[in-house]
């Protein structure tokens, strides 16, 4: 079951199914009051579900009291196996056998930087999460996206329910955070609404700063550090790439992307803000961490008249580089043991590096000589670093402005009309993708069919064979056997081309994903290919086995 609408401001959306919903046999839409929501305290809708004739929600799965098997209804008892419970009573074959793709995560629209530096997977560790994920029993593919405005972990679960719990409970071991404490700040999203979720974060809709450009980058790497890793499979693959089309084509065809788009950039512009006018053209300027965000910070200084600065950073290559490019603006390079001594001769610190402990902590920021007072300045410490660089006690000191990634928002409230206009011209556009990515993911279904349909003929093809060939003696001659083979082969190819063509919904032909599914259980039933386990429990009962050796 998909959610089909549910929308609170900001483009997010929190939910967890902790009351009864209720299912519905009709295949229009039903709203449905009794869900919980959890986290942001922002007006949500009404929850929207779509649901058709063999859907069941998850708890009316668990709440069933009776199992249809061989077309009789049985009582069910409390000791049914986990293994059991994924079977439906009346479902379709598509339905029972459908994994769900789904996120769940954390972003600046549910939780707070103090809570998101705790649930954030540095980059170098996305590969080891994606693993560790995928050893879980109900996930199968796995992704991880985490930035500084989101951890979003997506996932192609094997069971709905068991799969946000196993997920949530992974993360909670990852972090520390407690579990309770991750469900009040936690968004959960299924199939369409996920993927559409993906499509908006890549497209810069879903960020602080509408349009930025280095998200797209970022989603980027998720396919980049995926590559060659077991559980970064072929529908989260193709998920993320789809996203990446849909990100360029957002930015190609419409003009979201002018403006101030970066949180680099919106660092800069809050800084300016943020100093007293006369001061902002002569204000002596550090910038901690030359990686990407640094870089940014730097350009969009120089872009607005700061051409004096110094950069504090691990190496020196680095810097040199930013210099070479920024040939107009004086930068100076500084090691990291000399950092308090270049805070005590600045005005504004941008910190932007991936320490996980705090770069400047109070005692050591108030140890520093103040800046002027007399003109009504602050040191500025602008923080757009997640984990945070600079300690929240650093805000007591009455020298110290502190300020970090969720303060951003005073800048982005600016030209809030234009913003929604854009934010319009790129919905179209992902609608449409989000279309052509939900047919893709449809067509997969089918492929156990084709796989087993191939094995099927291949098994009656190779028998006959073997009984031609021994009913023709020992002393066939070698180009002969080769003739029998393809001329089996071939009967074979061109007897399965008409149905494997039935099966395939890459639009060169005008069939509908019913259709589609039709030919299939048509097919399952004609040659029976249906087993007693489906494939999901299959996939289940192996990773269950797996798990099992590895912990014996």
């Amino acid at each position: 079951m998909a959610v089909a609408s549910s929308f609170m401001t900001g483009g997010s959306f929190n939910c967890d199914y902790l009351s009864s919903t209720s299912c519905s046999s009709s295949s229009s839409p039903s709203v449905d009051h009794q869900v919980r929501f959890f986290g942001s305290r922002r007006r949500i809708k009404p929850l929207v579900y779509w649901t058709r004739s063999h859907s069941l929600s998850p708890k009316c799965e668990l709440s069933s009291n009776s199992v249809v098997k061989n077309g009789k209804k049985e009582s069910r008892t409390s000791s049914l196996s986990a293994l059991e419970l994924l079977k439906t009573s009346a479902a379709d074959r598509y339905t029972k056998e459908s994994s769900s793709i789904m996120v769940i995560g954390l972003n600046i629209h549910t939780a707070p930087v103090e809570v998101r530096e705790k649930v954030s997977i540095p980059e170098a560790q996305w590969p080891q999460a994606i693993r560790e994920l995928c050893s879980l029993n109900h996930i199968e593919e796995a992704a991880v996206l985490s930035t500084c405005n989101r951890i979003e972990i997506y996932v192609l679960a094997l069971a709905q329910n068991r799969g946000i719990k196993e997920v949530t409970e992974w993360m909670s071991k990852f972090s520390g955070v407690p579990v309770t404490e991750l469900c009040q700040h936690r968004f959960l999203l299924y199939n369409q609404d996920a993927t559409q979720h993906l499509f908006e974060v890549a497209a810069g809709l879903d960020s602080l700063v509408l349009g930025e450009g280095q998200i797209l980058a970022q989603v980027k790497q998720v396919v980049k550090n995926g590559q060659g890793v077991p559980g970064f499979g072929r529908k989260i693959s193709e998920l993320f790439k789809r996203a990446i089309t849909t990100g360029k084509r957002v930015r190609t065809e419409t003009n979201i992307s002018s403006g101030s788009v970066s949180v680099s950039s919106a660092a800069v512009e809050l800084a300016l803000l943020k100093l007293p006018e006369f001061s902002s053209s002569t204000a002596r300027v550090l910038i901690v961490g030359a990686g990407k965000m640094g870089k940014l910070v730097i350009r969009h200084l120089v872009a607005k008249g700061c051409k004096k600065m110094i950069v504090v950073n691990r190496t020196e290559d680095r810097v040199a580089a930013i210099r070479e490019e920024l040939m107009d603006a004086d930068i100076v390079y500084k090691p990291f043991s000399e950092l308090l001594a270049c805070a005590a001769q600045s005005d504004v610190i941008f910190t932007c590096t991936a320490s996980k402990a705090p770069l400047f902590i109070k005692e050591s920021v108030q140890a520093l000589p103040s800046v002027n007072s007399e003109d009504g300045r602050r040191r500025l410490f602008i923080d757009i670093s997640v984990p945070r660089n600079v300690e929240p006690s650093v805000a007591e000191l009455e020298g110290a402005g502190v300020y970090n990634v969720d303060d951003l928002k005073e800048v982005v409230e600016a030209n809030k009309e234009d913003r929604l206009r854009k934010k319009m011209e790129a919905e179209t556009i992902i609608a449409e993708e989000v279309k052509q990515f939900e047919a893709l993911k449809d067509s997969l279904e089918t492929v156990p069919t084709i796989k087993k349909l191939r094995a099927y003929a291949e098994r009656i093809r190779s028998a006959e064979v073997d009984k031609c060939l021994s009913k023709m003696g020992d002393d066939i001659p070698q180009n002969k056997k080769k003739a029998i083979y393809d001329l089996s082969l071939g009967i074979v190819n061109k007897l399965l081309h008409g149905p494997m063509q039935h099966l395939k919904c890459d639009g060169a032909e005008n069939r509908t994903l019913s259709e589609i599914l039709e030919n299939m259980h048509a097919l399952n039933r004609i040659f029976g290919l249906d087993t007693e386990i489906s494939v999901l429990e299959e996939k289940v009962r192996a990773k269950i086995e797996q798990n099992q050796k590895h912990s014996s």
